[in-house]
């Protein structure tokens, strides 16, 4: 949604940006070029893939962009003219089958975006009780056969450890039948991935903390591709409006793809853009 990102940031003068999910650098590259008047652009990520990718991309914008190596719940003093994430997995991270998020390719049972972080989905899998993993499908997926497939993991992991995308796919296979289009297996690898990552949490916890860094006429962007993650991000903001004057919607209703982007990309139909900016005086 690059597009409607850039019509959002447009009005404005943007000095100081924090981009806590830069990604390859594609929103970042897009804000520099519009906008020559930004002297301080953070470009944070917590994959550093991406970040070395992102610094090739942004190289002729120079010292103006500073690369930071974390999760963007690590917040930064402000304050910012302007906060860009970009929530969820991206392209780089499913088409790479050594990342492991997807079972359409065999690799290693991981899904870390943060490949210095310890837990992965493979100790998930392994490790963690029925119960518990349960909860992770039925939360973070929304999983009717949660129960299930819990059950079919802590059985098969009895007799052979998970180690792969596919050993996990098959198992799912076998008990979760396929809706349509829908592979069995996609909502519990989403799942996951979401509680590798710790997603939902780290949303939670950051969204007030960024809203207080923007300054006067300072705008706050965040696209999410989950069910899970918007709602967060709906409750957030409206729980802002609400109780603190300072603060306004930019538009009531979440912004969606348009048909001319989900026919270029179909991995942006979940996508939902929302925005919330600091008023003036």
């Amino acid at each position: 949604m690059l597009g409607e990102v850039l019509d959002l940031f447009k009005p404005s003068l943007l000095h100081r940006v924090f981009d806590g999910t830069c990604g390859g650098g594609g929103h970042a590259h897009a804000l520099l070029s519009q906008h020559d008047e930004i002297v301080h652009y953070i470009a944070n990520d917590q994959d550093l893939e991406a970040l070395s990718r992102a610094k090739e991309r942004l190289a002729p914008f120079g010292p103006k962009v500073e690369f930071r190596h974390s999760n963007f719940s690590c917040v930064p003093d402000g304050p910012f003219d302007g906060v860009l994430l970009d929530i969820g997995v991206s392209s780089f991270h499913v088409d790479n089958p050594e990342r492991g998020f997807s079972f359409m390719k065999e690799g290693p049972l991981d899904m870390r975006m943060d490949t210095t972080q310890s837990l992965t989905a493979a100790d998930i899998v392994n490790g963690w009780d029925v119960i518990s993993l349960e909860k992770v499908f039925v939360e973070f997926g929304g999983e009717r056969h949660a129960k299930r497939a819990a059950r079919a993991i802590v059985r098969a992991r009895s007799k052979k450890r998970f180690v792969t995308t596919h050993d996990l796919s098959k198992v799912i296979e076998e008990v979760i039948p396929r809706r349509g289009k829908i592979h069995g297996a996609t909502r519990i690898f989403q799942a996951l991935r979401i509680a590798v990552n710790r997603e939902l949490e780290v949303l939670e916890e950051s969204i007030e903390k960024y809203a207080h860094r923007l300054s006067e006429g300072g705008r706050f962007v965040i696209i999410t591709f989950h069910s899970g993650e918007d709602r967060v991000v709906k409750q957030a903001f409206r729980r802002l409006v609400a109780t603190e004057k300072e603060f306004m919607l930019v538009h009531k209703k979440p912004l969606v793809p348009s048909r001319k982007e989900y026919m270029k990309n179909r991995r942006s139909r979940s996508a939902k853009l929302r925005c919330i900016e600091r008023k003036r005086g």
